[in-house]
């Protein structure tokens, strides 16, 4: 099951809850040591030197914990809790250059803005350039706000306890946390809370897509039609296809521009190629439309823009729109059970709503209900930094996966693809929200495994590898 962000006070209190229950302390923080020596030796290498900074709260206890745990590793514990008195100690661990630093200066329990020696010491190891870990929450950060008080650990992952805290979600906080991980598994009892906001875990799709029956056939997985591909952007329509495809669809059709149907068929071998025409009848043999990769060239036919907002307002067929068309949508609601998906970036959104990129940022769960709104209630699916997806109302999930280097031209084209081969099948469309998810994750993933393995990849390596990433317990989406 997803887990629910949740505010500080109610971490303390699923705390409290699990003491009752007659959970001892020291034994989640046992359990806490081992998950932290885990990830900070999945971050370093045989030998590596680790400096673990220890405080005084329970953070400290969970690094000091985890020194029994590591193996192969050069394990320096240093106890702060006086930043004056110990300063002298980092700066001669620091000069034996460690791989990683564990950070367990600060927890949630930070009430106060620090002093000048802490901000002196943060800022220390800050400009060390070392890769850190933080567990639960950088030092320093406010896990409510995201605000920093007076300085904060720079980290490169945080690995947080239990469940998400809000604040490690604000955009103000993204150069503290660096990629949020979640260790949910940490010896508590379930936790008591939900939440409007909810963190997908890569378990959540354990046998999910469901086998397929063994008496079945290419027409028991849907016919997916998609309209992409313009001059000067064709390559969008055949990274969409070949996505798409990696979802299993039984049959794919594109229908393209006719300046690039050249170009564009002469990639694509098993999907079927066609000119589009007005006259095309959707839905017909179809089972879902995608449309709008590419579709960015001025001399685009009229009839295509009017032929999209008709099948939006009109069409029972489940619709996924992206890109260009985005710009198309009419401020209708659909009819009544039909699925429509559209998959803004924070650009994209902006336009949308007619604001700001900074304003969507500010607050991505309020963009994603507003455009839903706008929209139908249409499900949105606002890419970036841990996408959103959600409606208007119900719950929205927050996607783990994914890293900085999915900002290539055609990620977005691959992921459209993808939730479109999903879509297209009719036993897909049951749970659209746990597609979506699927989606969502599988394109992150698939970009997290490349980058571990292959430094160098592109986004025609993404189309071939998104699907393929098993579905295991792990932190952030990667296989531990």
């Amino acid at each position: 099951m997803p887990l629910p962000v949740i505010q500080t006070a109610q971490m303390r209190e699923w705390e409290n809850a699990s003491w009752a229950a007659g959970l001892k302390q020291s034994d989640v923080i046992r359990r806490v040591g081992q998950l932290v020596a885990r990830r900070a030796s999945q971050l370093t290498r045989t030998d590596d030197f680790i400096l673990l900074l220890a405080g005084k709260g329970h953070n400290g206890d969970d690094v000091r914990a985890a020194r029994e745990f590591f193996s192969h590793r050069r394990v320096e514990l240093l106890d702060v809790t006086s930043p004056e008195e110990q300063f002298a100690s980092l700066e001669t661990a620091l000069s034996r250059t460690p791989a990683l630093i564990v950070d367990g200066l600060f927890g949630i329990g930070l009430n106060r803005v620090l002093n000048e020696a802490w901000v002196k010491f943060i800022s220390r190891v800050n400009a060390a350039r070392v890769p850190i870990l933080a567990v639960d929450v950088p030092s320093g950060l406010d896990a409510d706000t995201g605000q920093t008080r007076g300085a904060g650990i720079e980290a490169q992952v945080t690995l947080t306890l239990g469940a998400p805290k809000r604040g490690l979600l604000h955009d103000s906080a993204s150069m503290f946390v660096g990629r949020l991980e979640v260790a949910p598994d940490i010896g508590l009892i379930p936790c008591p809370h939900s939440a409007e906001l909810n963190w997908t875990l890569p378990e959540d799709f354990r046998g999910f897509p469901p086998t397929r029956p063994v008496a079945s056939h290419k027409g028991s997985f849907g016919h997916l039609a998609i309209i992409a591909g313009s001059t000067g952007f064709h390559g969008a329509a055949v990274l969409a296809t070949r996505a798409s495809q990696r979802a299993h669809p039984g049959i794919v059709t594109l229908f393209t521009h006719e300046p690039v149907y050249y170009p564009v068929a002469m990639q694509l071998q098993s999907a079927m190629v066609n000119l589009w025409s007005h006259d095309v009848h959707f839905p017909g043999v179809f089972s879902a439309l995608l449309i709008g990769p590419g579709l960015a060239a001025r001399d685009l036919p009229e009839e295509l823009i009017i032929a999209a907002r008709k099948l939006w307002r009109d069409s029972v067929l489940p619709m996924i729109v992206d890109a260009s068309a985005l710009d198309w949508l009419p401020m209708d609601h659909a009819p009544k059970k039909s699925i429509r998906i559209i998959t803004p970036h924070p650009g994209e959104a902006a336009r949308l709503l007619k604001t700001t990129v900074p304003r969507i940022q500010e607050n991505r769960p309020h963009a994603v209900r507003e455009i839903s709104k706008h929209f139908g209630n249409c499900w949105v699916i606002l890419k970036g930094h841990q996408t959103l997806i959600g409606r208007s109302t119900g719950e929205i999930f927050i996607n783990p996966s994914g890293n900085p280097h999915l900002a290539q031209g055609g990620s977005g084209d691959v992921l459209a693809g993808f939730i479109a081969g999903l879509i297209a099948q009719p036993q897909m469309q049951t749970d659209v929200a746990r597609s979506l998810r699927y989606a969502a994750w599988q394109h992150g993933a698939a970009a997290d495994t490349l980058q571990k393995n292959t430094r160098n990849w592109t986004i025609e390596d993404l189309a071939a590898d998104i699907g393929n990433i098993p579905t295991l317990a792990s932190f952030g989406g990667l296989a531990s």
